[in-house]
C-alpha cells in the first residue's frame, strides 16, 4: 500500500497481542469505561454550553431592565426647547 503506513496485517497482529495480553473480559471493562468517560464528558460540555447561553440571556435581561424607556417623542423635546 504506502510506504511507511501501518497495512491491515500489522493492525490485526497489534490486535491479537493485545487481546493476548490483557484478555477479552479487561478489554470489555476498559471499553465500558472509557465509554462512559466520554459520554459523562460530552454531557458536561453541553451542560456548560446551556449554562453559559442562561447567564447571557439573564445579563440581556438585567441590562435591558436598568434602563429607563424613553416615551419622549422629537416633537416633545422640540417644544420644551
Amino acid at each position: 500500500m504506502f510506504m511507511g503506513g501501518i497495512s491491515i496485517w500489522q493492525l490485526l497482529i497489534i490486535l491479537v497481542i493485545v487481546v493476548l495480553l490483557f484478555g477479552t473480559k479487561r478489554l470489555k471493562g476498559i471499553g465500558t469505561d472509557l465509554g462512559g468517560a466520554i459520554k459523562g464528558f460530552k454531557k458536561a460540555v453541553t451542560e456548560e454550553d446551556k449554562d453559559a447561553d442562561f447567564e447571557q440571556k439573564k445579563q440581556v435581561e438585567e441590562k435591558s431592565a436598568a434602563e429607563p424607556v424613553s416615551t419622549k417623542t422629537q416633537s416633545d423635546v422640540k417644544e420644551k426647547s
